[in-house]
């Protein structure tokens, strides 16, 4: 009768792994997706800066001023940002895209070579950590990429006559080396991407914090079936 309540219980711990390892296999199935997604956002942002960029011939145009040249109907560029501001949006977007690849692979290799797809505590705690580091620089990337996008707008919008939208001042002459034809949209891309990645991350961090507390809720689980099995053998 023991023997019987023993193999029970064992057999109920190993249905229970079994289905703790459905749940994880599908959430960290889930989460690589979200890396996919957001690996997709990096590359956009610092794609659409690097374009910007260079069609001002280097220049970081955000925080940036122009000048409306009557004489030729032109715009021309007053002034604009340290390089430093727009490299550092770049760097930003490209290491959160980096990271998302490169733990994408991995996640990859492990389950399709080794087919080991656990996640120890510490791992869940480090994703968690690493999250919220991107979350902060993801969130101060997007009001850089927002108030700068603002601040250049309104001063076309001050100095271009006959234009009501920023976007309006890409269709005008601009004098040259400079080319704004795609400047508002590609600032405006990035800063999308920017947001859509923020909200992607958030997601990341949800799903950490399931996984870590799913996990927890099972070893509880466990741990008491193993302990009831061992209460009811004798001392002797």
């Amino acid at each position: 009768m023991k023997l019987a309540t023993l193999l029970d219980d064992t057999r109920s711990v190993r249905e229970r792994e079994r289905e703790q390892g459905m749940v994880m296999g599908c959430l960290l199935l889930l989460e690589m997706g979200l890396y996919a997604s957001s690996f997709m956002c990096g590359i956009v942002t610092a794609a659409s800066l690097a374009i910007t960029q260079f069609s001002f011939g280097g220049l970081c145009m955000l925080y940036g001023t122009v000048n409306h040249n009557l004489p030729s109907h032109s715009i021309l560029v007053q002034t604009s940002s340290a390089p430093s501001l727009c490299y550092f949006v770049f760097s930003i977007s490209v290491c959160v895209a980096v990271f998302s690849f490169f733990i994408s692979l991995y996640w990859i290799c492990a389950c399709f070579q080794t087919q080991d797809c656990n996640r120890t505590r510490l791992g869940l705690n480090v994703t968690l950590v690493l999250c919220g580091v991107f979350l902060f620089f993801l969130l101060v990337t997007g009001c850089v990429l927002k108030m700068g996008r603002d601040s250049l707008c309104d001063s076309v919008l001050h100095t271009v006559p006959n234009i009501t939208r920023c976007e309006e001042a890409q269709s005008r002459t601009w004098i040259s080396p400079y080319t704004g034809t795609q400047f508002y949209t590609g600032l405006y891309r990035a800063g999308t991407a920017v947001w859509v990645n923020l909200f992607l991350w958030i997601l990341i961090g949800m799903l950490v914090v399931i996984q870590s507390g799913y996990g927890s809720d099972f070893g509880m689980m466990a741990g008491d079936t193993i302990a009831t099995s061992s209460e009811t053998e004798p001392f002797f």
